[in-house]
């Protein structure tokens, strides 16, 4: 990949698209290219093909999803399957008729079975049931997989998918219904501080395990993978489709984090573990041994991580 390489960032605006073009930009890519959601309908195939063919596109990475909490997945199923569905269909295929140099799809963690075995290895993939917290969303993310894995099968063409762990970051969505854990809990948090509340509730009792990474390191990531080759990617995945976990071993229990964020936002109240609702996976930490051995390994921790993403919100 040179740096004149024509790179298409899908869903540059959110908190991972966002960070792999900083990511980029910084490193000295100058043909990054972008495109507003007004601008281009990643849904509709033939306006994909006409922008991928007038800009010329020559790598893609996949960072537009629909993605939400599990507040939204429960409530949303048809949305999230079918629009995710929609877009990486369009610009799998797309890269399939324009020849593209290296395709990124990126999945999520949730893809994995809820009883899988932890740290999680990418073979764990259809081992056993979802949690029918984010079933919809996670089939329509192995949808894109399997198209990927066919794509690189049937036509050799040279695309990864990437499984990440939970994404936090800068650029996150701060909604009460969209948003996932650690935004909800600061978008909580905060909201309690300014009303000089008692008490916050919290979903769940607290003890469900999860693993957190920062965005930044995950565009990292994203750009070792892009500038490995095919054959050290082959090898890495013992010579099938490349499917590569980004994990950090940076894990915490939901009270754990809920004490952490309470500290950081100088919250003086008391949380409150609403056990009638649902806990979601206990736990789904990731084995990223793969990516580690080409060298990427995750440098921003959770501590620090929120630090960046509350300076930023009080700015």
């Amino acid at each position: 990949m040179e740096k004149n390489s024509k790179i298409f960032i899908a869903g540059h605006k959110g908190l991972v698209g966002s960070a792999v073009y900083r990511n980029l930009k910084k490193k000295g890519y100058k043909n990054l290219i972008i495109a507003e959601r007004k601008e281009l309908d990643l849904k509709n195939y033939n306006k994909v093909d006409f922008f991928f063919k007038k800009k010329k596109v020559e790598y893609l990475i996949i960072c537009a999803a629909l993605a939400g909490g599990i507040v939204a997945n429960s409530r949303y199923p048809v949305e999230f399957f079918n629009e995710n569905i929609m877009i990486q269909n369009s610009l799998l295929n797309a890269a399939l008729k324009f020849k593209l140099k290296r395709t990124i799809f990126l999945g999520t963690s949730c893809i994995y079975p809820h009883k899988s075995n932890v740290p999680i290895k990418e073979d764990a993939l259809l081992g056993g049931n979802l949690h029918e917290s984010n079933e919809a969303y996670a089939i329509a993310k192995i949808a894109g997989i399997k198209l990927c894995k066919a794509l690189y099968c049937q036509y050799n063409l040279d695309v990864v998918a990437l499984m990440p762990t939970n994404i936090y970051g800068i650029n996150d969505t701060y909604d009460y219904e969209k948003s996932h854990v650690i935004p909800g809990m600061i978008l909580k948090f905060l909201k309690a501080k300014k009303n000089f509340s008692n008490e916050i509730e919290l979903w769940g009792d607290g003890r469900p395990e999860r693993e957190f990474l920062y965005s930044d390191d995950l565009a990292e990531a994203i750009y070792r993978v892009l500038s490995t080759s095919k054959k050290k990617l082959f090898e890495l995945c013992k010579s099938t489709f490349p499917i590569i976990n980004i994990g950090s071993g940076d894990i915490y229990t939901i009270k754990e984090l809920a004490n952490l964020i309470k500290k950081k936002v100088g919250f003086k109240g008391k949380i409150i573990f609403n056990i009638k609702y649902p806990n979601g996976v206990m736990k789904k930490n990731l084995n990223f041994s793969r990516i580690k051995k080409i060298g990427w390994k995750p440098r921003i921790k959770l501590t620090r991580g929120l630090d960046l993403v509350l300076e930023k919100i009080e700015k």
